[in-house]
């Protein structure tokens, strides 16, 4: 018997408990108990490897897209020596040569090049990981943002919501004893209810060595009794029956995406702990903000179940949600939205969140989400989702350093020809015009970088 984390390929939020017949995934994860395996696909055949196989055979929708200053110029060299041709009977050789040198050239290309690696050092900085450039300008058109639920809106850990007494036993005497049995265990589950403990400053009795087994649950032997902690089918296994009372809260429990650990005495039930997803703390206010800018609709999509991910959807303020969603589903509602004319940035940190990844325009994941999700993503948030509002900003502030950039380095260009027909410019003139612009544009793409890190040394 054992308990199994499968949330990275089924989205599920509590552990799913396994036993004989029962079928369990590659690259799930053992919280307690053991068990044994029958091998039934392996290699190429597994739902993982599936998952990675699709991921390759994906057009990547995105193209290899230039440079939009790469593309401004190519597209005026033709123009601009066409120009040059016609100026030449008017203005003679010279002023023919400073119309065609007044073009700005490879120079776009460095500005732009330039800038965006200044923005790149700012974000990471910022603990913000960007790994294409694409991104970074396509965050700007972003109108749409997607999340899945379990490990991006939600922690890992749960924590304590209810504690359900059917004895006369008081809460803090069911906590105290569920901690103490849990102390050597570092699930999240475990985790969760020892933390609990720990806040609510209470002392926990010492365990005997005797009796400590694992399975779907755990007994210890505390004070020459026998104490039982676990789910419903290990207090089945136990021969402890289980009173009405808990049975309806386990399932209005689970109901709600709730998971409800057993606390037993002597094999009598003295109460329950019912434990509750843990909301990322940092969520309620990154989703308000981003509401303010330039996001016109959010949605959530989680292979959890509908109530669960319902409950959540209105506790954040999200209009729209998908539950009990198949990994390769996720990619179709992706596909769904962008037909409709959204741009979508989806969010997701499981396998299973690795194909709706490659299909968004902006794909980002966080730090410690799996290695699949982490390889897939543009974007990778290295702290925590307040660097989500954080990164729109900086993409809004790159549009507009890059197009103040552009026009110091057109400017001169437009000066320059325009001054070879009615100034008489030579080429020393539209030379100089050039290099000013340049200076200009470097000075203005690299200036958010210095100012910030002139801030942290007045800082420090």
């Amino acid at each position: 018997m054992a308990s199994v984390d499968q949330h990275i390929l089924t989205g599920e939020a509590q552990p799913v408990e396994k036993g004989i017949g029962d079928q369990v995934f590659a690259s799930t994860v053992i919280l307690s108990g053991r068990i044994s395996l029958q091998v039934e696909t392996a290699g190429e055949e597994t739902i993982v490897a599936q998952i990675g196989q699709i991921l390759n055979q994906m057009a990547h929708f995105k193209g290899d897209w230039q440079l939009w200053s790469e593309k401004l110029t190519a597209q005026t060299v033709l123009p601009t020596l066409i120009l040059g041709g016609v100026s030449l009977p008017i203005l003679g050789p010279m002023g023919a040569a400073a119309v065609v040198n007044a073009h700005f050239g490879y120079r776009m290309s460095v500005v732009s090049s330039i800038g965006i690696l200044s923005y790149f050092r700012l974000m990471s900085q910022n603990g913000i990981l960007i790994k294409d450039g694409r991104a970074l300008e396509l965050l700007t058109q972003v109108d749409t943002i997607v999340f899945d639920k379990t490990g991006t809106l939600t922690l890992s850990q749960p924590y304590v919501g209810k504690i359900h007494s059917c004895s006369n036993y008081e809460s803090d005497d069911i906590l105290a004893y569920a901690a103490a049995a849990e102390y050597k265990q570092t699930h999240p589950i475990a985790l969760a209810i020892l933390q609990e403990a720990q806040n609510q400053e209470l002392s926990l009795p010492e365990i005997d060595d005797a009796e400590y087994q694992v399975g779907y649950g755990i007994k210890v032997s505390i004070n020459q009794q026998l104490i039982q902690v676990g789910s419903r089918s290990f207090m089945e296994k136990e021969e402890i029956s289980l009173p009405s009372s808990i049975k309806s809260a386990e399932e209005l429990g689970h109901q709600q995406g709730h998971s409800l650990v057993m606390v037993a005495i002597n094999k009598r039930m003295i109460g329950a702990i019912e434990l509750f997803p843990t909301v990322r703390p940092e969520a309620q206010a990154v989703i308000d903000k981003l509401r303010q800018g330039q996001i016109k609709s959010m949605y959530i999509i989680s292979g959890d179940q509908e109530i669960p991910t319902q409950k959540l959807a209105q506790d954040l303020g999200i209009d729209h949600y998908f539950a009990q969603v198949l990994p390769q589903n996720k990619a179709e509602i992706i596909e769904q939205l962008q037909k409709k004319g959204k741009t979508v940035c989806y969010i997701g940190d499981g396998i299973n969140d690795a194909i709706a990844l490659k299909k968004a325009q902006v794909s980002i994941s966080m730090r410690g989400a799996s290695t699949v999700a982490t390889d897939t993503a543009q974007i990778i948030l290295m702290s925590n989702l307040n660097q989500l509002a954080h990164l729109f900003d900086l993409a809004q502030e790159f549009e507009k350093n890059m197009t103040i950039s552009f026009k110091a380095m057109i400017a001169p260009t437009v000066i320059g020809m325009g001054g070879a027909f009615f100034l008489d410019f030579g080429l020393v003139d539209t030379m100089l015009l050039k290099q000013t612009g340049l200076v200009v544009s470097l000075v203005n793409a690299t200036r958010p970088l210095v100012k910030s890190q002139g801030e942290k040394r007045i800082a420090n």
